[in-house]
């Protein structure tokens, strides 16, 4: 399994990177997790969109849902149109936020994407993946997802996702004993409002007590200090930590 940041900021695209975008790959499977503003050119450059198997959303915020329009013009327009449809997974709600994001009539929606609302805790799979949403905390409905899959060595690999959210049980339960926890911390300072975004303290912290294995930290605001995050990532997470940059990839 390996995982591809296409886009990283937090709230907003910012200068050297499009905003929340992670591009999932087995042999035989491609999902992203997200579409945020600006990451459908680096999709583009990376891969054929029309050969996504799903397109799975945290939550509906425009930073992380806005460039499925530009999805729906390449599947509707594209070299290989008409192509769809293709699977959107999210809260509810999804599919009244496509029809307002690509002003399509339903029947044009319903012929681009196919839209699957999930639900706390229940598992999904997209070709070999499986994907187990868990309910976060942050002002809109939103969630996060474990991602399980097969190994770079032949074994199970699992990823963990927070979406946006602050500490509860829905992202404990997401990032419990994972490979790799790509963890939000758009907050830098820790007395910044509660009940919306992690900061690199509190994702260190989350790493820890869930034991995983190495901590990738993104959607970082623009604004914040990425090396203030960073530092108190690692002040309370002692194993592999990096900042997430657009391109980086991690082979499960």
């Amino acid at each position: 399994m390996r995982l591809t940041v296409l886009g990283c900021s937090g709230s907003v695209p910012g200068p050297t990177s499009p905003a929340s975008s992670y591009l999932v790959t087995t042999e035989d499977t491609s999902l992203v997790l997200d579409l945020g503003s600006g990451a459908f050119g680096p999709l583009m450059a990376t891969t054929d969109p029309s050969r996504l198997d799903a397109v799975v959303l945290s939550h509906l915020h425009p930073d992380h849902c806005a460039d499925l329009t530009a999805l729906a013009v390449w599947l509707r327009y594209g070299p290989s149109s008409p192509s769809g449809p293709v699977r959107v997974l999210g809260p509810e709600g999804t599919r009244e936020r496509l029809l307002e994001l690509t002003h399509l009539a339903p029947a044009d929606l319903a012929a681009t994407f196919a839209v699957e609302i999930v639900h706390d805790g229940e598992p999904t799979t997209v070709g070999d993946l499986t994907l187990v949403p868990h309910a976060v905390l942050h002002p809109v409905p939103a969630f996060g997802y474990r991602v399980t899959g097969p190994a770079t060595d032949g074994g199970v690999a699992t990823l963990g996702y927070t979406g946006d959210t602050d500490l509860c049980d829905g992202v404990s339960a997401v990032a419990d004993g994972v490979d790799l926890l790509l963890a939000e911390a758009a907050f830098e300072r820790e007395e910044e409002v509660r009940g919306i975004h992690l900061t690199g303290g509190r994702a260190g912290g989350l790493a820890t007590a869930a034991g995983v294995r190495a901590l990738v930290l993104t959607h970082l605001q623009p604004w914040a200090d990425a090396g203030v995050v960073y530092a108190t990532a690692r002040a309370a997470y002692a194993g592999p930590t990096e900042l997430a940059v657009a391109g980086a990839i991690y082979d499960l």
